[in-house]
């Protein structure tokens, strides 16, 4: 019975093109509005070097108005803006696949897309689990380094005030003063939705698609695992649009996607190894990451969720849509 191949139906270019259109629009992180494709992050990644700065102005200032008057020996002083940068570390990411025992389920007239699906499902969940790690390194750097402005953390109250409710995400919110209303988005352990679910804090909204988008009192529900607890303790974490920047692109040399055959493998059957290969950028705004613990040329997840590689860039809290519940 004639099977299909791996080898036989990959167009590198093409395949590397659907990957990369595929993780910019399916993903509940871009459906939420939290992932914003930036394309100057784009173009910095065909560039060379390991990193990139991304400069930006400050605001106008919170100073009063001058009350004018008709002294001509009073001037006024006037105001300045300043500018600041954030340094975001590109990644350069490979997986590959064997097809021995994947080519028989990709047997049939819609291989192609099939090999598609399961490759660009892989990119979704490493990008959700990059952007989550990338998350709790800027949590730890905010407590260790501005004062927990950014988290409320109601871990080691009493009894039942440890446990996340709605009037702890509201008090979460609250960390952005009177910008609150940015928060649009709000990524939980699945324990936690599932006690959200049980106080029917939970609401579906049909989509055209026709699967319907969780939402908590109005906020996109990202459901996420490796917001794995410790010691029973939950990570909550609240979001605006654009909280985070992200750019993928195939490799500038090489391709993206490739198929590497073994002909003697199988006692002669042969075997392909399909290579998939991604570079990306995944930057929360207002950050910068120092790199100081990255043994590497890119960071791992592991070492994107220490403290020590982020640093905030901007000075007034506001101007970062994040906050952090931290609950039982």
């Amino acid at each position: 019975m004639p099977v299909t191949q791996i080898a036989d139906i990959i167009v590198p270019a093409a395949f590397s093109a659907y990957q990369i259109e595929n993780s910019l629009v399916s993903t509940a992180l871009f459906q939420s509005g939290v992932l914003v494709q930036n394309g100057e992050m784009a173009s910095q990644l065909q560039a060379g070097a390991e990193q990139f700065t991304v400069p930006f102005w400050g605001d106008a200032g919170e100073n009063d108005p001058d009350i004018t008057s008709d002294d001509p020996t009073v001037q006024s002083v006037p105001l300045k803006i300043t500018a600041s940068k954030q340094v975001v570390r590109k990644s350069f990411l490979h997986q590959s696949w064997s097809d021995m025992s994947l080519a028989s389920e990709l047997s049939g007239d819609d291989a192609l897309a099939r090999v598609q699906d399961r490759v660009s499902a892989y990119w979704d969940r490493t990008w959700e689990r990059r952007l989550i790690a990338s998350l709790q390194g800027v949590l730890y750097s905010n407590v260790n380094n501005n004062g927990s402005d950014m988290v409320n953390d109601i871990s080691g109250a009493a009894g039942t005030a440890a446990n996340f409710s709605a009037s702890a995400v509201i008090e979460t919110a609250l960390t952005l003063g009177d910008r609150l209303d940015d928060v649009k988005a709000i990524a939980m352990h699945s324990a936690i939705y599932g006690e959200a679910l049980q106080n029917d804090l939970i609401q579906f909204i049909p989509q055209s698609q026709g699967l319907p988008i969780k939402t908590f009192r109005g906020l996109a529900v990202i459901l996420d695992d490796n917001l794995s607890p410790a010691a029973g303790v939950y990570t909550t974490i609240l979001m605006g649009p654009g909280a985070v920047g992200f750019a993928v692109t195939p490799p500038r040399t090489g391709y993206g996607a490739e198929v590497f055959r073994i002909p003697g493998a199988g006692n002669g059957g042969g075997q392909s190894v399909l290579h998939s290969r991604m570079n990306s950028a995944l930057h929360p705004l207002g950050f910068t990451f120092t790199g100081a613990s990255v043994a590497g040329d890119s960071p791992t997840r592991a070492e994107l969720a220490l403290a020590a590689n982020w640093t905030r860039a901007v000075l007034d809290r506001k101007a970062v849509p994040l906050a952090f519940l931290v609950s039982k």
